[in-house]
């Protein structure tokens, strides 16, 4: 099973993260890499350099960022792969607990969504 991590705050985090939670967050990525479970992850650019595409009512609305009535900011993603939902519950914890050991006065939340694989169109060729 596939599942998506999802890093929302409530604002965007200003500065580099630090050192030591770029080190052992290299470490743990390493470890997914090697094991395999790690499919993607990355940061994300700032909402000031978002765009938005929203259809309502029929009616297509294309807008640039910032966008001031988000209430979160997604400002990364990992996608795992994981044979069981305790083990990606198990990754998350790991992840959110480094944070919490070398990102002092960080907050955030991280949000697990299990991929659902059944709503992937077939490419046309």
């Amino acid at each position: 099973m596939r599942y998506l991590y999802l890093i929302q705050n409530e604002t965007e985090f200003q500065g580099p993260p630090p050192a030591r939670l770029m080190e052992e967050m290299g470490k743990l990525m390493g470890r997914r890499i090697a094991d395999g479970s790690l499919i993607d992850t990355a940061g994300l650019m700032p909402v000031a350099q978002a765009v938005r595409a929203t259809l309502k009512r029929g009616k297509l609305n294309v807008m640039d960022g910032p966008f001031t009535e988000s209430k979160e900011i997604i400002g990364g993603y990992a996608i795992f792969k994981f044979d069981t939902r305790e083990q990606a519950v198990e990754a998350l914890t790991e992840f959110m607990e480094l944070h919490r050991l070398y990102a002092d006065g960080w907050e955030f939340s991280c949000e697990m969504r299990e991929i659902n694989e059944h709503t992937n169109p077939e490419p046309v060729a």
